[in-house]
């Protein structure tokens, strides 16, 4: 274990690991690399066999760490995670609001339930979390809450229109600037990360987005041309839950490849090419 993060104590929503030994989901990767870096994690997920996966790994490395199972759409639940991860490590000091669903739909033909169910899941959790987490944080003396949003929340990125998925993600970084302003005096801070074209096990389960041709582009559209994964967003988390970040508050931090400094034309020649 590293010590960029000794003391401190994490919840990861979204922590069980959905891909495989060679494929992180990006709770899984971001739950490893807090442990790695010294903090004790408890891990938030629905499904306890891939909570159960996480765990196993962060403990095999002989890092600190426990599992609630709850539904962050529950305040109930949320209640829960904050309260046990005092009840079990003394404090809370980090809160990685992770969840998130997509699928397709426009609002001319999305239907309205799913349209709720991802406000909920993406959007309102963070909320929950952070309603209940916020008072343990205060109690400590402050923390860290980063929210992951997408770049999908402040430009349209995808093949395959999912307004409902836009909206949850733009909303997270508008909350996340508020949260950031009004609880800065109570020494918490309030960053968002938004990956890019990540190969996460979400991507791979989503067949219009998974194939070789598309992933090929994905790859070629970011400036620095390669492929991002888990690990890339869990770094950049790791630094934003340290002290290193102690004067970092109400960003949003693409983590994309430099994919949001270019326009379409600027990478014309890098798409087009095969190389």
């Amino acid at each position: 274990m590293a010590s960029r993060l000794d003391g401190k104590v994490a919840i990861v929503t979204g922590a069980g690991a959905t891909g495989n030994e060679e494929f992180a989901s990006i709770g899984q990767a971001i739950s490893v690399l807090l442990a790695r870096e010294g903090a004790k994690v408890l891990l938030v997920d629905l499904d306890e066999k891939s909570a159960d996966i996480t765990l196993a790994q962060i403990k095999e490395e002989g890092g600190e760490t426990s599992v609630f199972l709850g539904d962050v759409t529950s305040s109930d639940d949320c209640r829960g995670m904050a309260e046990q991860a005092v009840s079990r490590y003394g404090k809370l000091t980090v809160l990685v609001n992770n969840v998130g669903i997509s699928g397709p739909g426009r609002v001319t033909d999305v239907d309205e339930d799913f349209w709720d169910r991802v406000i909920d899941v993406n959007l309102k959790s963070v909320m929950l979390t952070s309603k209940h987490a916020i008072p343990k944080m205060i109690e400590a003396g402050g923390g860290s809450i980063v929210n992951l949003s997408s770049i999908v929340g402040l430009r349209a990125g995808s093949f395959t229109a999912s307004h409902p998925y836009a909206a949850s993600k733009g909303g997270i970084i508008g909350l996340s600037n508020s949260m950031a302003v009004h609880y800065g005096r109570d020494n918490i801070r309030v960053n968002c990360l938004a990956p890019g074209h990540i190969r996460s096990p979400m991507v791979a389960r989503q067949s219009h987005n998974a194939t070789e041709e598309v992933l090929d582009l994905r790859r070629k559209a970011g400036p620095l041309g390669t492929e991002g994964t888990a690990w890339d967003v869990a770094w950049a988390t790791v630094f934003l839950a340290s002290e290193e970040s102690r004067w970092v508050s109400g960003v949003t931090l693409p983590v994309d490849a430099g994919l949001l400094a270019a326009t379409p034309l600027a990478m014309y020649r890098q798409i087009k090419d095969s190389g």
